[in-house]
């Protein structure tokens, strides 16, 4: 009995030090989580971060595996900073960065790598700033997108004008969230030949195209002809770093008038420099 005693009492004590062991190797390790992570259009050179850390900790950035920030030197969980990258040399367009942590035991912890995107910007010559700005700009605003109409009786050529009013930041620096716009298209030789839309186009980054964007129109002729028109647009390659070319077809429909349906096929030049950003 002395003897089974024992090895009950030796049996609790090298689980009770195998157990308290199992605790002490554990630790409670901090987890990084972005938030938000951008280069606004309109301040180019500004990176704009935010993050949080489980555990109150000191952080610091690491962009392009050369180039240390030091985000917060006090322990907190909230982290907020704006970076002027103005004088930093980067080679590429897509550069990547990470973040180390360091909680109040002095142990370090690092997040994933996240790319970060330089935007599209308009370089300039200072001695050709005012002319070249009117150049994109004019683009922007009076270059017309030439486009395919087809409907149930006949084919037409048409001339469309899309302006984005408002767009809507992403996390993709090159491309909004979305974007609503106002658009005007010209049908040759209709019988409803002029129209006004007003819309809204979403965006979904691939790895095959720039993007796919579905979006959605109200129109109308001011003159009884309304609707609503579906439509999905392919950005397919940049132009002077600052446009993109982009395919679109549109479906355009008159309730109850059936026979009013008519589709789109288009060619034109996606920009949102000039808009609105939130």
């Amino acid at each position: 009995m002395k003897k089974i005693l024992f090895l009950l009492i030796l049996s609790v004590v090298f689980f009770n030090d195998c157990f308290a062991s199992s605790i002490s190797i554990e630790s409670d390790s901090t987890e990084i989580y972005l938030l938000d992570s951008y280069i606004a259009p309109e301040k180019p050179s500004i990176f704009i971060l935010s993050f949080i850390t489980s555990n109150p900790a000191k952080a610091k950035l690491y962009i392009d595996n050369k180039y240390e920030f030091t985000i917060t030197d006090t322990l907190t969980d909230n982290h907020k900073a704006k970076i002027d990258l103005a004088g930093y040399e980067f080679s590429k367009k897509t550069v990547p960065f990470y973040i180390i942590a360091e909680d109040s035991t002095g142990e370090k912890f690092k997040s994933d790598i996240f790319d970060l995107d330089f935007p599209k910007q308009i370089k300039m010559q200072k001695e050709s700033n005012f002319l070249l700005f009117g150049v994109f700009f004019a683009m922007q605003l009076l270059v017309p997108t030439p486009g395919y109409v087809h409907t149930n009786n006949a084919n037409y050529f048409e001339l469309t004008k899309e302006i984005p009013l408002l767009s809507f930041r992403s996390s993709n620096i090159n491309y909004p969230s979305g974007y609503v716009a106002i658009e005007f298209s010209h049908i040759y030789n209709a019988d409803a030949s002029n129209f006004f839309r007003v819309g809204y186009k979403h965006f979904f980054m691939t790895p095959i195209v720039k993007y796919i964007s579905p979006g959605i129109d109200l129109f109308t002729n001011f003159d009884g002809y309304n609707g609503y028109s579906l439509e999905v647009s392919f950005g397919m390659f940049d132009l002077l770093k600052t446009f993109t070319i982009y395919s679109r077809y549109r479906f355009n429909s008159q309730p109850s008038y059936s026979d009013r349906n008519f589709q789109e096929i288009s060619v034109g030049l996606f920009s949102n420099y000039f808009s609105f950003h939130f």
